[in-house]
């Protein structure tokens, strides 16, 4: 159940809250700084801006020192969008020292990056995946094991809904969870949440198959457009099956326009001993084993923006998510006009500060987001193959 509020006032896209104190950047400028933790970004693409976005909604938290390009044309068109310091000097963006450094390139270039950044003794939120070969997984572990610093940005779990959901779950109101289906996100992304919504340890063992299929169907939003003139395209299909050595299975379906379509519903199932989830309805039996049924309620506000990409035109944030009168979320920072990504990535930009600092241990350790890769690997052969493909862990 969804609770819905509109906020009457638009929120300008570049936030008008460039709120800093001023200071003196490598290049001899005044640059605008503040916030508490202090980052820089690796990449000028569609998901490096989500992190300019997080900075300038929240600049009590977080301090954009300036964000890489690797053209003068590129850093010059970004700088003056979105009012922000760009520079296309590694050396100067390393002169910062931040608290760490976001990597938001092509995905076949990220683990060299992160490594690359790494060696300059930085510590790094990479995007995902974090690799795609078991060799670059090697790599990146040995690293790990020689005292290098690296967060993989895996936000599914930090989703307001799935945090929530899955608090529920770990409270044992459907007993000991044996089996699930997910039609919520892809790959890495779709097995982080199987092991957070089932259990799975990063160690354990499990076979994948799976079969891609292709189907006709009507496109609506992408990325950076929405359209309106019904075509239609043929759109792929993943369909697997996770199998633990623990007896634990889950059952994975994606669409590749799962994430924006809204003819594509998002949804996950859990089944335990004692009740099951589907959505945001909880089916279980009490103390007396008597059947009951509650609704995972979540409160969201809205609030319209002038950003021209069709999907961050309105922003939903959410406000609250209860079941049964109890809490399951409330948003930590106070309410920041970000979207449920955003959110989920902020609580991985404060966790990277601190694990950087010393001062906590890694929001996402490297083992989670090493296992969710690799079973992205396996996942791909599986499909290719048609065979049952095993871990090995």
């Amino acid at each position: 159940m969804v609770i819905i509020k509109q906020m009457g006032s638009s929120v300008k896209n570049n936030a008008d809250a460039l709120i800093f104190h001023t200071a003196l950047c490598a290049a001899g400028e005044m640059r605008i700084i503040m916030g508490k933790y202090h980052f820089i970004i690796i990449g000028a693409g569609w998901r490096a801006l989500y992190y300019v976005r997080i900075a300038k909604a929240m600049p009590d938290i977080f301090c954009l020192d300036a964000v890489y390009c690797r053209t003068q044309e590129k850093a010059d068109k970004i700088a003056r969008e979105y009012q922000i310091h760009t520079t296309t000097s590694k050396e100067e963006c390393a002169a910062y020292k931040p608290d760490f450094a976001v990597i938001a390139v092509n995905k076949a270039e990220i683990c060299n990056v992160a490594v690359e950044w790494m060696d300059r003794g930085i510590t790094v939120l990479s995007e995902t995946p974090a690799a795609l070969s078991v060799e670059q997984l090697k790599k990146l572990y040995e690293y790990y094991n020689a005292g290098k610093k690296q967060v993989v940005a895996e936000q599914y779990r930090n989703y307001p809904s799935n945090k929530a959901a899955i608090r529920l779950i770990k409270s044992g109101i459907l007993g000991d969870v044996s089996c699930m289906n997910i039609s919520l996100a892809h790959e890495y992304h779709g097995f982080s949440l199987i092991r957070a919504y089932l259990g799975i340890t990063a160690g354990d063992n499990y076979n994948v198959s799976a079969k891609i299929y292709e189907f006709p169907t009507t496109q609506t939003l992408t990325r950076y457009d929405k359209y309106m003139d019904g075509r239609v395209t043929d759109k792929k299909r993943c369909i697997a099956t996770f199998e633990f050595d623990n007896g634990k299975v889950a059952w994975y379906d994606f669409d590749s326009e799962q994430y924006r379509s809204p003819i594509r519903k998002n949804t996950v199932k859990v089944q335990g001993v004692r009740g099951e989830m589907i959505d945001d309805t909880i089916y279980y039996l009490d103390d007396n084993n008597e059947g009951c049924t509650e609704k995972i309620k979540t409160e969201i506000r809205t609030t319209t923006t002038d950003n021209e990409n069709p999907n961050l035109s309105t922003i939903c944030e959410v406000e609250k998510i209860t079941c049964n009168g109890k809490v399951l979320y409330e948003p930590e920072w106070g309410m920041c006009n970000l979207t449920e990504d955003e959110t989920a990535i902020a609580a991985l930009m404060e966790g990277t500060a601190m694990y950087s600092r010393g001062e906590a241990d890694s929001p996402y350790p490297i083992e989670d987001a090493l296992a969710d890769a690799y079973a992205a690997i396996l996942l791909e052969e599986a499909a290719k193959t048609g065979k049952k493909i095993y871990s090995k862990l």
